[in-house]
């Protein structure tokens, strides 16, 4: 590995605290790579932008001011219409694979990236705008978003970051005061979303599809010192660079798993080389269990169901792979040596999803340590809510308090269609229980932090939706990111927020968007 095209990842400068100014202190590494890696364009201005909300948490972790951001100043840089002091926008360019078809130029059609920053915690973090104009990736789009699609992305995925999952995050929404056309015309919105980093395997996909290895080594050199710095310690750089994706990506997609979530649309341009969730797009949480779901209005085979999400995971990370073939082949010494350590990589990948998500399933039945047959009693239990159509979130909720007394058992085999089924597997797990030597309570206290109470669920994001794009009215916007910022805590009176739809409230199909 060639140290002298590695970026710098440098200190942090101070950050001005002063109130009412915005200073984000960026320092851009991408920015300093070569020039065939993005374009340079400005986010274009919106005519009338109004501010939605500025996430106060977690800008006070990058070392924002939240008031700042909220500023006439602030809102203008969040909406586009100015360039913060010390920006360089850029649109990324990539590639990918779209529902498993190659398109070998895709890139930031309707963002910029307008920085880098450290926060708090030592890390690096992106700040782009979502939703902000056209650039040369466009490919004859508009450039903007909706406002809808911003609001679920800011929903979703700061609920994904409450729930404890690798995420990137929303710092601020405004509204834009034009109108963009989708399938009607929808008032158009910004999202400031805040990424470790937009490295995407479509990015090293863009540059292996020229041919231009030497660009793929460029990029693999700056993923280590941005995100797996060990790596440039190892032996063989780009092969711990390779490990420590399928790692990531193993835990990522077993805590999906676990929480029911849909990502929707896998595409290797939507798959982070972080290990983060991006892009949340036709995204959803199942309500009833069912392996084959798809929400996605797009999926019509059903490629990203919620149960194919790991093949499909390891299908992008072999995408991957096959782009760091000529670097593996530098290091190793020959072709074949590198497909065996691309492969021998690549393997890990399904025991590492495997362990993760028994472990996780363990402590969603509270069992403080692996038998033989935990699998299996997990297993059986999965089997016989996707027969019964039990809610996903809810079962394992309720089994908190199942697990304390047999008194709890009517909350969870209320929700199977036949509670015979539930009563059958229950036997089995008290069994099992009984041969815990840990407290009760502490088994309980278990439970409940890898089993959440409260999930973004589809209909009731459809209704703050609705009342934003309807009524302008926010407040239930806000009551929702409240909820669901604390997902682990159950609360009285929101008891609306832990109910599945009824069958007229059902939401069927999600939408892209931004």
């Amino acid at each position: 590995m060639s140290s002298p095209v590695t970026p710098q990842i440098v200190s942090p400068v101070a950050l001005n605290s002063d109130r009412g100014s915005v200073c984000f202190g960026f320092e851009n590494t991408y920015a300093r790579l070569p020039e065939h890696f993005y374009d340079r364009v400005n986010p274009t201005p919106v005519p009338a932008p109004r501010l939605i909300k500025v996430n106060a948490e977690l800008a006070r972790s990058l070392g924002l001011d939240p008031d700042a951001l909220a500023s006439e100043q602030g809102i203008e840089i969040l909406a586009g219409n100015r360039v913060a002091e010390g920006s360089e926008p850029l649109a990324l360019a990539y590639a990918g694979h779209q529902f498993g078809h190659f398109v070998p130029q895709l890139g930031d059609g309707r963002a910029n990236l307008l920085g880098e920053l450290m926060g708090r915690d030592g890390v690096r973090y992106d700040i782009q705008l979502k939703g902000s104009g056209p650039t040369p990736f466009s490919r004859r789009g508009d450039g903007r978003a909706a406002l809808g699609p911003v609001l679920r992305e800011y929903i979703v995925s700061e609920a994904m970051a409450a729930l404890g999952v690798p995420t990137t995050r929303a710092l601020a929404a405004v509204t834009t005061g034009e109108q963009v056309r989708r399938e009607a015309f929808f008032p158009g919105a910004v999202l400031t979303r805040v990424a470790a980093s937009h490295l995407r395997v479509g990015t090293f996909q863009y540059f292996a599809a020229k041919g231009d290895t030497e660009a793929v080594r460029i990029l693999a050199d700056y993923a280590i010192a941005r995100h797996y710095p060990a790596a440039a310690e190892a032996k063989q750089p780009y092969r711990a660079l390779l490990d420590g994706i399928v790692n990531r990506h193993a835990h990522l997609v077993a805590q999906w798993m676990l929480l029911g979530f849909i990502h929707g649309v896998m595409n290797t341009d939507n798959s982070s080389v972080s290990g983060e969730t991006l892009d949340y797009g036709p995204c959803a949480f199942m309500e009833a269990y069912d392996p084959q779901m798809v929400f996605s209005s797009i999926d019509h085979q059903g490629r990203y169901a919620y149960g194919n999400q790991p093949r499909i995971d390891l299908w992008n990370l072999t995408r991957l792979a096959e782009t760091l073939l000529p670097v593996l082949e530098q290091e190793t010494g020959s072709q074949e040596a590198a497909l065996a350590s691309a492969n021998e990589a690549l393997a890990a990948f399904a025991p590492q999803f495997e362990a993760a998500q028994s472990a996780g399933l363990r402590r969603k039945l509270g069992l403080l340590t692996e038998r033989d047959g935990d699998q299996e009693l997990a297993q059986d239990l999965l089997r016989r809510m996707a027969t019964n159509r039990a809610d996903f979130t809810l079962t394992f909720r309720r089994l908190c308090d199942a697990a304390t007394s047999a008194d709890g058992d009517d909350s969870v085999r209320a929700l199977f269609s036949d509670p015979v089924a539930y009563d059958a597997w229950a036997a089995g797990w008290r069994r099992r229980l009984k041969e815990e030597s840990g407290s009760a309570e502490t088994r309980v206290a278990l439970m409940r932090k890898a089993s959440p109470a409260y999930i973004p669920r589809n209909h009731i994001v459809e209704s703050v939706i609705e009342a934003a794009v309807g009524q302008e009215n926010f407040q239930p916007f806000e009551e929702l990111l409240e909820v669901v910022s604390r997902p682990y805590e159950e609360r009285p009176g929101l008891e609306r927020y832990a109910t599945p739809a009824s069958p007229d409230e059902r939401v069927l199909q999600t939408f892209c968007g931004t």
